[in-house]
Formats: C-alpha cells, sequence, structure tokens
C-alpha cells in the first residue's frame, strides 16, 4: 500500500505543475522525493539524518566482526561467544525471548569497549543511537540504598515504554558488581519466555550486564593454564561460563547475588573477558598512538606496556587494570 500510493503520489506531480519549467519541475520532484522518505518510518534516508529504531534486522555481522576482531585484544572467547549470540537473535524471525549477556572480566579488559562496538553496530550509523541504546550506570542512576523500589518501578516503565516504541533496543548496565541487592531482579519478567506482556514484545530487546564480579576467578583459572604451559586459547568455554554462573550467584557484591535471573537462567550467556598479557597491552598503546596521531614509537610502546604488567607479583604476566589506562600514559 506505501508503494502504491509512492507511485501516485510522483505519477500526479508533474500533472499538478504543469506551468513550471523544467529547472523548477526538478526541484520540486528533488524536493517531494526528499519529503517522501523523510515521511516513511525507516527509510534510508531518515534513518541517515535522524534517529530510527532498527527493525529490519540490519546488523552486518561481517562488519562488527571485524570491528571486533581489529579492536578488541585478547578476547577470543568474548568475541566469538557475542558473535554467535548476535547471530542468533538477529537472525531469528521472532526471538522466544530477548537476548542476554554479562560480561566479566577485570577492569580495562573491553566489557565496555564491546558493548559500544555492538552498539554502533546494531544501528544505521557509525554512532550509537542514543535513544534506542539505554545505559545505566549503576553509581549515577541507582546510588541510595534506600531508593531501592523507586528504581524498581522507575527501569521497570523505562524499559516497557522503550521497547514500546522500539522492539530492538539494547540495555546496558555498567558496575552490575555495585548494583544494590535485589534490584536487577526486578527486570526478570521482561527476560523470559513471553509471546507478550501487556500487548509489548521483548523478544527482540538486547540486556547487557557489565561486571567486575568474576575477574578474579577468570584470572584464577588462566594463570592456572599458564603455570601448566598451556594456552589461553585452551580454556574451555564451558568452563568459564559454569565457573561465572556460581560465582557471581554466591558473590554479595555482583549484583546478582542470590539473583532470580541466575536461578531462572534468564542470562544467556556468562562471557568471560581474560586478563591482558604484555602482547595484547601492546596492541591497545599502539592503536592509542594511532588515535592519537603519534608515530608508531616500539621504544615507547615497549616501555609503556612493561610498565602496565603487574599481576602476579613474582611473574608479572598480566595487567590488573587492563588497558583502562593506556590513553593518559600516551599523552604524557
Amino acid at each position: 500500500m506505501k508503494l502504491l500510493n509512492a507511485a501516485v503520489f510522483f505519477i500526479l506531480v508533474p500533472t499538478l505543475t504543469p506551468l513550471l519549467d523544467t529547472f523548477s519541475t526538478s526541484i520540486f520532484m528533488g524536493g517531494a522525493a526528499v519529503a517522501w522518505q523523510l515521511l516513511s518510518p525507516h527509510s534510508w534516508l531518515k534513518c541517515s539524518l535522524l534517529e530510527c529504531c532498527n527493525m529490519k534486522d540490519t546488523l552486518n555481522l561481517s562488519a562488527i566482526k571485524m570491528d571486533l576482531e581489529r579492536k578488541v585484544f585478547g578476547q577470543h572467547l568474548a568475541i566469538q561467544t557475542v558473535l554467535r549470540a548476535l547471530s542468533a537473535n538477529m537472525y531469528s524471525e521472532r526471538p522466544r525471548k530477548p537476548l542476554v549477556m554479562s560480561f566479566h572480566g577485570w577492569t580495562g579488559t573491553g566489557k565496555s569497549f564491546v558493548s559500544s562496538i555492538i552498539a554502533e553496530n546494531l544501528y544505521q550509523l557509525k554512532i550509537p543511537r542514543r535513544r534506542f541504546v539505554h545505559h545505566f550506570s549503576t553509581v549515577l542512576h541507582f546510588p541510595h540504598l534506600s531508593r531501592v523500589d523507586l528504581y524498581k518501578e522507575q527501569l521497570q516503565n523505562w524499559i516497557r515504554g522503550n521497547v514500546s516504541a522500539c522492539p530492538r533496543s539494547l540495555f546496558v548496565f555498567s558496575e552490575m558488581d555495585q548494583m544494590p541487592h535485589g534490584l536487577i531482579d526486578c527486570i526478570m519478567p521482561f527476560l523470559g519466555y513471553h509471546e507478550e506482556i501487556d500487548g509489548v514484545y521483548y523478544g527482540k530487546a538486547i540486556f547487557l550486564f557489565l561486571n567486575n564480579a568474576g575477574g578474579d576467578k577468570i584470572t584464577e583459572i588462566a594463570l592456572d593454564y599458564w603455570r601448566r604451559l598451556k594456552k589461553r586459547e585452551d580454556i574451555p568455554m564451558k568452563k568459564l561460563q559454569s565457573v561465572l554462573s556460581e560465582e557471581i550467584f554466591r558473590m554479595r557484591k555482583s549484583g546478582f547475588f542470590q539473583s532470580q535471573l541466575i536461578q531462572k537462567n534468564l542470562i544467556d550467556y556468562f562471557v568471560p573477558f581474560l586478563p591482558l598479557e604484555y602482547k595484547h597491552v601492546r596492541e591497545c598503546v599502539r592503536e592509542e598512538l594511532r588515535a592519537q596521531g603519534h608515530s608508531e614509537d616500539e621504544d615507547l610502546i615497549t616501555e609503556i606496556a612493561l610498565e602496565m604488567i603487574d599481576y602476579p607479583s613474582e611473574e608479572r604476566l598480566y595487567s590488573s587494570k587492563g588497558c583502562k589506562t593506556v590513553a593518559s600514559r600516551v599523552t604524557l
């Protein structure tokens, strides 16, 4: 019907402008075409110039794979898991439940970076669509324990309203290890296997939880493999996922302490971010030098990377801050 209306519109335009010269008619027709594109709900022009909910599931997995592999260092398990999860959710006509992933690892290992890459690739332009990407910082948005009940109500209303407006909404919760106990369970109804809840379908929504909790356990396992002369690439994903779900369920400062989200298996993937080694930090430094417009000084790259490798105190194998402070060190 929309195509028929458009065709009729453009057929009638010339008959409505018989007195216009050729140049004026061309301008009118061009303006009419632009206006029609801007009025269409999901036209390419509107989505290029204005914010547009990605309803067509146009995520280019090849593009996001390239971004992750080129920009994220030392996280083969996380990259593989994220790509598999996005593929399953995006290419299902009507997913039975929202995609829910929980990212775990030390600070600076790439959790926030990966979430931003997902956001950039999920919508049409290479910028996060702020209207459809909702980032909740625990420290900023949920600072007071005495207001947990209010936060629960606000959070439920926010998710319900925004998924109603755009089913393909992305919700990112950072600093989960500082989340007040029990707060995150309020979103449980939206994460389950439901056709609709009060007329709203949540299956196309994506929820990401970013958490430092579990990072020590991941590092412990990685270090054990290294000490047994095994490669980090040999660490089985299933082992890490199982350990993580048990670990954060028992941890009081994980945001998921005795959480129903874990009890009811509503988190689809516990994604481990491994500690970064010297070679990974070198790549971070190199990338930051490029970003700041500096030449790739190998001596400087080596110097900064060596300074950041500090754990354990004897072996000095990993950076306890990941690549978190690379930008400031390069600037200095």
